[in-house]
């Protein structure tokens, strides 16, 4: 049931951190992968790329059945000091970036007649942070965005679904989290008392990729050590 080969992924933010682990997942499992950063030249924020990124998969592999929309950036910084160009341009990436992307592949999902969207959101989806705000609001929003989605879809046999993974350390928030008070606070919050290796994320991005997930849309799996299950671990 989790078998992914034969089909064709798309793994945006899928050429470091969290996105190339579950770029490295599907093609363990079958897939063929295409994954892109704003590096290599797919900027989420520009349309034109995004759609170009599909005219070329198409063109070289005549299908596209998987979409994660992982793209994205942070920054801390006190919510007074934010300025209107830095909130446009986080909201721009993080959650309008996602829904060009959805909009783009819209048609090879529904072509497809098992097409999947994983959008990488977060805890932040659900809790607030100190001095993160932009990156809440666009990761909660595009929350939502999964669910409204998956409603207006799942008729089209497109499957929308998110993971929201705990704290992994990556090129995104290291600085935030390793060696500082932040970091030791979130791993007293853990239960599981230790932060998520990018290889474990992969099994549920697979999971949700594969017929295992043809029952399953609109919903988020968190993989966060018990991080959002916590209330008091002592």
């Amino acid at each position: 049931m989790f078998d992914l080969t034969g089909r064709v992924a798309v793994v945006l933010g899928g050429t470091s951190g969290l996105g190339q682990a579950i770029a490295c997942g599907f093609k363990k499992q079958g897939a063929t992968v295409v994954p892109a950063g704003r590096r290599t030249g797919c900027d989420v924020r520009c349309r034109t790329l995004i759609d170009e990124l599909r005219d070329r998969t198409l063109q070289e592999f005549g299908r596209v059945d998987i979409l994660v929309n992982g793209a994205a950036f942070t920054f801390r910084r006190p919510t007074l000091q934010i300025s209107d160009s830095d909130w446009a341009e986080l909201i721009d990436t993080d959650l309008t970036g996602a829904l060009r992307a959805c909009q783009s592949f819209y048609e090879p999902l529904k072509a497809s007649g098992r097409g999947r969207v994983i959008n990488i959101v977060s805890l932040a989806s659900y809790l607030g942070f100190y001095e993160v705000t932009a990156y809440c609001a666009a990761k909660s929003a595009l929350l939502s965005l999964t669910r409204s989605l998956a409603v207006e879809w799942a008729r089209d046999g497109i499957m929308v679904n998110a993971i929201a993974p705990g704290v992994f350390p990556t090129d995104l928030n290291a600085a935030l989290v390793m060696g500082t008070p932040r970091g030791q606070e979130m791993l007293k919050r853990t239960p599981m008392a230790r932060f998520g290796k990018p290889e474990e994320l992969s099994g549920v991005a697979v999971m949700l990729a594969s017929d295992a997930a043809s029952f399953i849309t609109g919903q988020c799996i968190a993989v966060d050590g018990g991080y959002l299950a916590s209330g008091v671990n002592q």
